[in-house]
């Protein structure tokens, strides 16, 4: 029972992905997941409980991932390259997924119901430059809150490009992608006169 319903959000993804929320029905999910259309209906209401149940279930894993990484011993700017990473890697293990995030639910009117949600990986963020300041790893006259939307905020606009084709998403780039997200947030917030290599 539980694979069924894996097989349908699977099949939504792909085909929100690739066809768009708005243009998709729900018999192009049946038909791609393989199952009946009535079946569909007996795990989900309707197309928009399917996106819903999609980006609740991925987002919560991606939170969790990052939520664990706050919870290491590693210095405040290791942490922030790990979650940098995990973030940019969603790319390369679930490109549909991220699709599916930046175009239907990060754009769409009921954002307001998922307002929490969404700014969880920021309030993180924010924790651990405020951490960080504390420890003395990092610049005390920034405002950690404004810097977290900062971070959070240059990583989302490399995920919408990708996304969007506007920036180039070969292995290489996303590499250079990685590497430069750490290397400009270790300048941007080491202390004056801290080595930033």
């Amino acid at each position: 029972m539980e694979e069924k319903r894996r097989q349908i959000l699977e099949a939504a993804v792909r085909v929100f992905a690739h066809k768009g929320f708005h243009t998709s029905r729900v018999g192009d999910i049946a038909e791609e997941a393989g199952v009946a259309h009535g079946l569909l209906y007996h795990y989900f209401d309707s197309k928009d409980q399917l996106l819903e149940t999609v980006f609740h279930e991925n987002w919560s894993v991606l939170l969790d991932r990052i939520r664990a990484v706050e919870q290491t011993d590693e210095p405040a700017a290791e942490q922030l390259r790990h979650v940098a990473l995990i973030i940019l890697r969603t790319w390369k293990h679930q490109p549909d997924v991220v699709r599916v995030v930046v175009r239907e639910i990060a754009r769409s009117p009921e954002i307001q119901q998922q307002i929490g949600e969404l700014v969880g990986p920021v309030d993180t963020i924010k924790r651990i430059i405020e951490r960080g300041q504390l420890e003395g790893e990092f610049r005390s006259d920034i405002d950690a809150e404004f810097a977290a939307a900062i971070f959070y905020g240059g990583i989302d606009a490399l995920l919408t490009g990708w996304v969007l084709g506007t920036r180039p998403d070969d292995p290489a780039s996303v590499a250079e992608a990685e590497r430069t997200v750490g290397e400009v947030l270790v300048a941007a917030f080491a202390p004056a006169g801290a080595p930033t290599a």
